[in-house]
């Protein structure tokens, strides 16, 4: 799963990387959770195209927006999921992200574990779009995260990664013209075990108020109280 990320990158930075035509300014978020308003990658007419979106995807039928975000949509029935298909299908987007969060179950504690490419390069995480309408005639864009079995590196602090794209895969994802799960099944795949690395860091990541480069330190296992408030997992 993934529940927790980060861009701190440059605006610059994102925009070269994932090659969209707009120039957002937008500062480094050290720490975002779901329901906020993250940055999408999407094709418009051709075009990779900058959008902000709340991170929960609400399907185009459901009659509320709901308090249980889906934030993540799992890589195996991502086609078949009533809440999932016709996003998969076509409204497919990436998330730029500098590196993400997980947690460790360790008995009743939970250990935070930083993770990012070896390189410290940008990552693009596969994702879903949808557009809702409320009956009052309120629209929300909201989007969610795609998901997929760990590899060797996050195995033993999580079974659930993001899927992420190497960069020559971005236009066969964000091209909806395959809809189907066949001819996609390639690139919903664990990253190559020697991408990325994790680092354990403070529990303050916990907390949503938190967002700051402190929590990108690296802290020993033992650092962080087991007993101490723990964060309830989406």
């Amino acid at each position: 799963m993934c529940g927790r990320y980060l861009i701190t990158s440059p605006p610059e930075a994102v925009r070269a990387f994932a090659a969209y035509a707009d120039q957002p300014n937008f500062p480094p978020r050290h720490n975002i959770a779901p329901t906020q308003p993250v940055p999408i990658v999407r094709m418009e007419h051709g075009r990779r195209r900058f959008a902000l979106v709340r991170w929960g995807l609400v399907p185009s039928w459901a009659k509320e927006i709901g308090a249980s975000p889906l934030i993540n949509a799992r890589a195996d029935t991502l086609f078949d999921k009533p809440s999932f298909r016709q996003a998969a299908r076509r409204r497919r987007c990436l998330f730029p992200a500098d590196g993400f969060y997980e947690w460790r179950r360790d008995g009743r504690s939970r250990k935070p574990f930083l993770i990012r490419r070896r390189d410290r390069g940008l990552l693009a995480m596969a994702g879903i779009w949808e557009h809702w309408v409320g009956a009052d005639g309120s629209e929300l864009e909201s989007a969610a995260i795609v998901t997929t079995d760990a590899n060797a590196t996050l195995a033993p602090i999580h079974h659930r990664m993001p899927v992420i794209l190497d960069t020559r895969d971005l236009d066969a994802w964000l091209t909806t013209t395959e809809t189907e799960a066949p001819g996609l099944a390639r690139l919903l795949v664990p990253a190559p075990d020697d991408v990325l690395d994790a680092v354990p860091v403070s529990e303050r990541v916990n907390k949503v108020a938190n967002d700051d480069a402190a929590l990108l330190d690296p802290v020993a296992e033992d650092e962080a109280p087991a007993d101490g408030p723990q964060m309830k997992l989406l």
